[in-house]
């Protein structure tokens, strides 16, 4: 055991976003093979979610890594529920790592995936969140019909990924098959727990705020007892006392 030296701030002039793109950039070499990334914020005591929902845990930096952690990826992954609660709308172009994209072929923002076993998601028209014509919708065989109808008609590509409910490793087979394998899961916490309950999740970011809930929040994952060995990668900090840590699998 050994002290922790001072982490690399983050909010100081330390590391611009091409630089933070850096810390956070993808293996190379490994061509045609999803990599799972989760990225996820959590307080001391270790719930996601305040009243609900995990804003109220964020900050000027945690938003900072968001975007960037973002621009990195081919798609992001998110389960319905927690993306209509947070109001998710179409994924933005990062100011500057979007050019960088769009330079090497790629799309200038990540696409979007949505999980869902019901496909209870509103369509334009039904509330505030938003969902855009390129939105990928990985549910089961069992969802209905109707709904199923409903979001292809509002143009979101639809596709089964187990029958009575989401397998996540048809889900993530079938977003590398089309060359989206640089994959960023944002949550929430079921979705996470199922990915690392079938040992799919290469690596996790999580942001620790400052903060004390004592409250009855959502915990970071849910719904497996799976226990991973992981490796801390680095550690950063900001001047408003949050931490960022980045964890790899044991293995690596």
């Amino acid at each position: 055991m050994y002290p922790l030296r001072k982490a690399t701030q983050l909010t100081t002039g330390d590391l611009d976003d091409k630089a933070l793109a850096a810390l956070y950039a993808y293996p190379e070499g490994q061509t045609g093979v999803a990599r799972v990334r989760a990225n996820m914020i959590a307080s001391i005591d270790g719930m996601a979610t305040v009243a609900g929902r995990s804003g109220a845990l964020g900050s000027s930096g945690d938003q900072r890594l968001f975007s960037v952690l973002r621009a990195l990826a081919d798609v992001i992954v998110v389960g319905a529920r927690t993306a209509v609660t947070e109001g998710y709308g179409p994924v933005r172009q990062h100011p500057l790592l979007g050019e960088l994209r769009t330079a090497e072929g790629r799309p200038a923002a990540a696409a979007l995936a949505l999980v869902s076993n019901t496909l209870t998601i509103p369509v334009p028209g039904e509330g505030d969140f938003t969902l855009a014509p390129s939105t990928i919708v990985l549910t089961c065989r069992s969802a209905p019909a109707g709904a199923r109808a409903r979001l292809r008609d509002a143009g979101a590509t639809v596709v089964d990924c187990g029958d009575e409910e989401v397998d996540p490793a048809q889900a993530i087979g079938y977003l590398a098959d089309r060359g989206l394998t640089q994959i960023l899961c944002e949550g929430g916490p079921a979705l996470l727990g199922s990915l690392l309950d079938r040992d799919l999740v290469d690596e996790l970011c999580v942001t620790v705020s400052p903060r004390v809930t004592a409250g009855s929040g959502k915990h970071m994952t849910a719904g497996s007892d799976a226990v991973r060995g992981m490796r801390r990668a680095h550690v950063l900090a900001d001047d408003e006392d949050y931490l960022y840590l980045r964890w790899v699998r044991d293995q690596e």
